[in-house]
């Protein structure tokens, strides 16, 4: 429903009217989850600056600006639970993406320092990790590093990440979903500052 009006976490004018249209609509903002996420894959020689910079705009950039407009509507009510999403490369950071390893770092860090700051005022701030989850974004991430590390047929590549997983399977969009719902749920409300793996036992940190 807010696809007409919102089209982009990279603006500040545009997170704001998204935050105040939800409170027109719904009283208050409860959960803010920030999930938009881009990535491209390509040699370091290959990766260009424009590629850098929406990868580190989106990602980091708009998390925070995200968490910004999330806490000052969530602070004066001294209640809230702030969720963002990080990767598997905010543990590590793999081949041919170093740019979308440093957008995921920097979510981790930003979780850490809004955590601290935020946790007098009762509002939480909490990040997790997805591994390989069955998304468009990863058969993108199948088929482009495929390319770059071998001569991968569509899936090989994702099999062969699958079989190094401890629970040997894929992730379902609910095991992420199921994570996120307990966050945002008083059960959590003495979590804060933390970055939860989803990812099948791949890291275990």
């Amino acid at each position: 429903p807010y696809t007409t009006l919102f089209r982009s976490v990279t603006s500040k004018s545009e997170v704001e009217n998204l935050f105040a249209t939800a409170v027109k609509r719904f009283g208050a903002v409860d959960v803010s989850i920030q999930n938009a996420g881009v990535i491209t894959i390509a040699k370091v020689e290959d990766l260009t600056e424009a590629e850098w910079d929406k990868v580190m705009a989106v990602n980091t950039k708009g998390v925070f600006l995200c968490c910004q407009e999330a806490a000052r509507h969530m602070v004066p009510r001294k209640s809230g639970r702030i969720i963002n999403t990080a990767s598997g490369q905010a543990r590590q950071g793999f081949i041919y993406t170093p740019h979308y390893a440093a957008s995921k770092f920097g979510v981790v860090g930003i979780t850490q320092s809004l955590a601290k700051e935020l946790a007098p005022t009762g509002v939480t701030v909490n990040a997790f990790c997805p591994g390989i989850i069955d998304t468009d974004m990863w058969a993108y991430n199948d088929q482009a590093w495929g390319k770059l590390l071998g001569n991968y047929q569509p899936g090989e590549l994702m099999q062969e990440w699958v079989n190094n997983i401890p629970m040997k399977r894929v992730g379902r969009p609910e095991d992420v979903a199921g994570l996120v719902t307990f966050l945002a749920s008083d059960d959590a409300a003495y979590i804060t500052g933390q970055t939860i793996n989803v990812d099948g036992g791949l890291f275990m940190s």
